[in-house]
């Protein structure tokens, strides 16, 4: 049986979150960059992104951004997305929580 998801609290917002944003993520950066469950799962706050990832070149980063956008209901502005954004999984992580919080 499988057990509720583990909450933890997010320091983007201070509030209690669950770590549906964490699959979700995982989910997308699967599907639109072709990568293999496992690898996904794989990955931590550490794990870069932009720059480590073949697969997300310049080319896949306005797909990507799109498709979080999509499926997570918010919106990025273009002046939000710099380096740092895609820098890693977990500043990825931490910017989509505080717009789902905010």
């Amino acid at each position: 049986m499988a057990s509720a998801p583990p909450l933890s609290v997010s320091s983007a917002s201070g509030c209690l979150m669950s770590d549906d944003t964490d699959r979700q993520l995982r989910s997308i950066l699967g599907d639109v960059l072709g990568l293999s469950a496992d690898r996904v799962a794989a990955f931590d706050d550490a794990t870069g992104l932009f720059g480590d990832l073949p697969e997300l070149d310049s080319m896949a980063v306005a797909g990507l951004l799109t498709e979080i956008e999509d499926r997570l209901d918010i919106v990025i502005d273009d002046d939000e997305v710099d380096g740092d954004l895609l820098a890693d999984f977990g500043a990825l992580r931490r910017f989509v929580e505080a717009k789902r919080a905010g």
